[in-house]
């Protein structure tokens, strides 16, 4: 008999192309495409080589120049040629259908936008049923406009025939047609149904919200990956799914938590991320309903992160979009364990640079501007976590005397 061996299951491996243009100088570049290489990983496919091109923009047709699809095609050959598959080729911004298309012919292996990779990580996280409409939804939104690309195997074939004088040989003339409008109409009586679940489900916890009694409602924001859900495990000592992937959260989780003789809710949301696609922005502004609910938002930031200052614009703006600019909210500054920075040598006369502030001097700057509204905790080390709970009570009691001024707390405190 033969012995079967299994062997591992080789990780796909990926190509990245972004562009440095007049809107995106190189380190910002650098910086999105890190990013992309991060949601690559968390996707399972791993990163061999990036591409960038300085241009006044993307190309209509194949986003790059001609001389960089064919360095990258090249690229590609070589590759195959020493036995090591490129699996896909992903690019930094959303495609085109044709941009796709003509890219995907030029190069012959998969292609990726970073829509389309977030979609994917959406599609593998999303665990409720809310989560995976919303995700499946997103998904055929993305699909409608470049359905063409799908079906290039039906299109009409060139070279006029017949007496008719119509385009395409006998036999093969219309059936591409045909069947995109047959799935164009499959895929929009989907969406419709889709969108009359998630109403249901809507329904649902609309109803979930309203029995939840007289408690405060505090959720977690954020940009993905800053530490959101280890958070919530300490505060609600509970045991949310939290990993060093982005987008580990996608369902909204609600916690009741007890500090003091003090109940509240706790939710941890699903992270922002930059270049959010606006498929993505529709669909799971419900998932972000529990925020609009909130009375008091806790803004979490990794402070370790190079970027974090562009990470905070991006969930103030997405906030700002869902109507909560205006809610209490407090900066807790996560990560200060993982914090780095570089002294400047005595000599050094030039302008200090963003590598080269210490942490206590950003602790200065930052409680100078937001006064009290912020602290500085590593969740993973417990750093300062008593200082947050005692913070976050004195908040949350606060705001449940001005809403609830005759509720009596549920936990009187012992003398």
């Amino acid at each position: 008999m033969k012995e079967f061996v299994i062997s591992e299951a080789k990780a796909e491996t990926a190509v990245l192309v972004g562009l440095i243009t007049k809107e995106q100088d190189e380190a910002k570049t650098k910086e999105y495409l890190d990013e992309l290489e991060f949601l690559a990983d968390t996707a399972g496919a791993v990163t061999i080589r990036r591409f960038t091109q300085r241009v006044a923009g993307p190309s209509q047709t194949t986003y790059v120049g001609k001389g960089k699809l064919e360095e990258i095609k090249q690229f590609i050959k070589d590759e195959e040629d020493n036995e090591r598959e490129v699996g896909m080729v992903i690019f930094d911004d959303e495609l085109s259908a044709k941009q796709m298309r003509n890219i995907e012919k030029e190069l012959g292996v998969k292609i990726l936008d970073r829509t389309s990779l977030i979609l994917d990580i959406f599609a593998m996280r999303a665990q409720t049923a809310n989560a995976k409409t919303q995700v499946e939804l997103a998904q055929y939104r993305y699909m409608l406009p470049r359905l063409q690309r799908l079906w290039t195997h039906l299109e009409r074939q060139g070279g006029g025939s017949g007496s008719g004088g119509g385009k395409g040989s006998v036999g093969l003339r219309g059936p591409g047609e045909t069947q995109l409008e047959m799935d164009r109409r499959i895929i929009l009586q989907r969406i419709t149904l889709l969108k009359q679940r998630l109403v249901e489900i809507e329904k649902q916890k609309t109803t979930q919200r309203k029995n939840r009694g007289r408690m405060i409602r505090v959720a977690l924001v954020g940009y993905t990956n800053v530490g959101k859900s280890t958070i919530m495990n300490l505060l609600a000592k509970s045991e949310v799914f939290a990993e060093n992937k982005l987008f580990a959260t996608l369902d909204t989780t609600v916690r009741k938590v007890v500090v003091d003789n003090l109940p509240f809710l706790l939710a941890d949301t699903v992270g922002f991320i930059r270049k959010l696609p606006t498929d993505l922005v529709d669909s799971f502004k419900s998932t972000l309903d529990e925020v609009r609910e909130a009375d008091l938002l806790l803004h979490v930031v990794d402070i370790s992160h190079p970027d974090f200052e562009e990470q905070i614009t991006v969930v103030e703006n997405t906030l700002k979009d869902l109507g909560c600019a205006d809610k209490p909210l407090m900066m807790v500054f996560n990560k200060i364990d993982n914090y780095s920075w570089t002294e400047k040598e005595p000599d050094d006369l030039t302008p200090p640079t963003k590598e080269n502030i210490s942490l206590d001097e950003l602790k200065k700057t930052w409680m100078a501007k937001l006064n009290d509204d912020c602290l500085f905790i590593s969740a993973r080390e417990k750093m300062n976590v008593d200082e947050l709970r005692d913070t976050l009570y004195a908040k949350v009691r606060e705001l449940h005397v001005q809403k609830y001024p005759y509720n009596d707390f549920l936990y009187p405190i012992e003398e």
